[in-house]
């Protein structure tokens, strides 16, 4: 089954974004904006079914392999 879109509205006061407490200079985040993640999600969502137990998302995936390899 894919994983289902969490609602991300809400803030919590205690953690500000994570993204404000990341360097903006690492290579990990300039990596992760330069990859297409749109289209792998396009490409993996036809071998997720509507059934079953819920799958972990598939940028988490991809992202994953990438650091990997």
């Amino acid at each position: 089954m894919k994983a289902k879109k969490k609602n991300c509205n809400q803030g919590n006061f205690l953690y500000p974004d994570l993204l404000k407490q990341l360097n903006p200079h690492h290579s990990l985040l300039q990596l992760a904006k330069q990859i297409p993640w749109q289209h792998f999600d396009d490409e993996f969502t036809v071998y997720y079914s509507e059934k079953g137990r819920p799958a972990k998302p598939i940028r988490l995936m991809v992202g994953l392999m990438i650091l990997k390899q």
